[in-house]
């Protein structure tokens, strides 16, 4: 069995699913709202592109590299993408990341939700030695998104890729290790269950 296997989550404002190919349409709608993949400085696939970015997750996922999830909000509508990434199961490290969130669901507990899952899983169940996320220097709302997660920033990979662009990327690594999650999960549970 592949490490980490497929799963299911769900959660109050959120539920994380296996990535499958009849969540396209879903998934075109939900890049729609904020048309999303003209961001210069990440790679969230169009409209026309998406059912090529379905498959090269699941190609990764076959490979036993990624893990990618749909992710949907609490009507049951489908709000974005997210993974497992850079699967290193020898020495149990993941990364989140690839993850994209239509507009309406961004800033709001929907994200945190997610990662506080997505975190807990892999802190608890898959005992991970380190979780990282990474981002683009320029991409500042995900970095503030990351850092208001507790992740502490490991360092920057310069000239590290080349955008779609052409430009090159400076990438932005953050990590949470296992020491960090109990007070990491607590500021999340806070963050979900304070008055909004």
């Amino acid at each position: 069995m592949s490490w980490p296997a497929p799963i299911e989550f769900s959660g109050a404002h959120c539920a994380l699913k296996p990535l499958a190919p009849d969540h396209h349409d879903g998934l075109v709608e939900a890049a729609r709202d904020g048309e999303l993949w003209k961001l210069w400085y990440t790679a969230i696939p169009s409209p026309e592109g998406m059912a090529a970015e379905i498959a090269r997750r699941l190609d990764l996922q076959a490979k036993g590299s990624m893990l990618p999830f749909t992710s949907f909000d609490a009507q049951g509508r489908v709000a974005g993408m997210t993974t497992c990434m850079n699967i290193d199961a020898a020495h149990k490290r993941v990364e989140i990341g690839s993850t994209w969130t239509a507009a309406r669901m961004q800033r709001g507990p929907f994200n945190t939700e997610c990662k506080l899952l997505l975190l807990g899983h892999a802190f608890e169940a898959l005992g991970c030695i380190a979780v990282e996320f990474r981002t683009h220097f320029f991409n500042q709302q995900s970095r503030r998104a990351i850092e208001r997660l507790g992740a502490k920033l490991d360092g920057v990979l310069r000239n590290h890729q080349r955008a779609g662009n052409g430009s090159l990327r400076d990438t932005c690594v953050y990590s949470i290790v296992p020491s960090e999650w109990p007070a990491v999960k607590a500021h999340l549970r806070w963050q979900l269950d304070k008055p909004r």
